[in-house]
């Protein structure tokens, strides 16, 4: 059932385009109710010949009408278009109340999403890339003014792309260097994959779908199963075999505490930007 809510979308490039597809092929949202803005028009116009959604002509009548509202800009944008977006709404919300605020700015907090926006719900989102093809992992954490029934509306929404959890804000640059940097990581593994099969003799487009393919199939057993992952990889492993060889090599080129690393330090970088160190 879809939402009974209009929804303004102010950024539809990669990432609020691929929500508003979700939320359409999910019939979450209706697309007359989905009202888009971006300086790029010729990104507006696909979503509107593809979808049926509404264009805006700016980002203040875009929120004018909306109950919930997506920003999806870069975060060096985000000041600029909540004041031209918000500016208007806020003179009005007295009689409807202000609508409510998704952010997905990377590395922008709440304290200044919600400055200068009153009594606004305001929750920020950290989805990933994988929500394109509805395969998305994303965790949010709420502001002050931010209740049950608007986590509810995150939940619908974020969910519609994929698997949705929400956490403390101190937490987010955490799934930023795990599941926001993480499909990184994993195409480098299936590209290291395939390679190996290739070094072995196989075709680059097979190696390539086997590797492709394995990742998404183990992922899903631990998804489906709820097994601890080191469980399934121990039913693989049979004593002496193929397996267990293929495990210690990875064990001796450290690549568990490579992927570790990685997440550590995707995060250590993401509270960095997040306390202003652009470099």
């Amino acid at each position: 059932m879809p939402l009974d809510r209009t929804v303004a979308v102010l950024g539809v490039g990669a990432m609020g385009s691929a929500l508003v597809r979700g939320w359409v092929a999910a019939g979450v949202a209706e697309p007359q109710r989905i009202v888009v803005y971006d300086l790029a028009p010729e990104r507006v116009a696909v979503l509107c010949n593809e979808l049926g959604v509404r264009a805006a002509a700016g980002s203040a009548a875009a929120v004018l009408e909306a109950d919930v509202v997506l920003l999806a800009v870069k975060p060096p944008d985000v000041g600029a278009a909540l004041r031209e977006a918000f500016g208007p709404r806020l003179a009005k919300s007295r009689d409807g109340g202000p609508p409510l605020l998704l952010s997905i700015a990377a590395g922008v907090p709440l304290a200044a999403l919600e400055s200068g926006l009153g009594q606004t719900p305001v929750i920020r989102v950290m989805p990933n890339t994988p929500a394109q093809v509805h395969a998305g992992a994303s965790a949010f954490a709420r502001g002050h003014h931010a209740k049950d029934e608007h986590a509810a509306v995150a939940r619908t929404l974020l969910g519609a792309v994929g698997t949705v959890h929400e956490v403390k804000e101190s937490l987010l640059n955490a799934v930023t260097g795990l599941s926001g940097s993480g499909p990184a990581y994993l195409y480098v593994a299936i590209e290291a994959l395939a390679d190996g099969g290739v070094r072995c003799g196989l075709p680059r487009d097979v190696a390539q779908a086997l590797a492709a393919q394995t990742v998404l199939g183990a992922a899903k057993m631990v998804l489906d199963t709820g097994e601890h992952p080191a469980r399934l990889k121990d039913l693989v492993a049979s004593p002496g075999g193929t397996t267990i060889a293929g495990l210690a090599s990875l064990e001796s080129s450290g690549f568990r505490a490579a992927l570790i690393e990685a997440v550590t330090a995707a995060t250590r970088r993401a509270d960095e930007l997040s306390s202003g160190d652009k470099r």
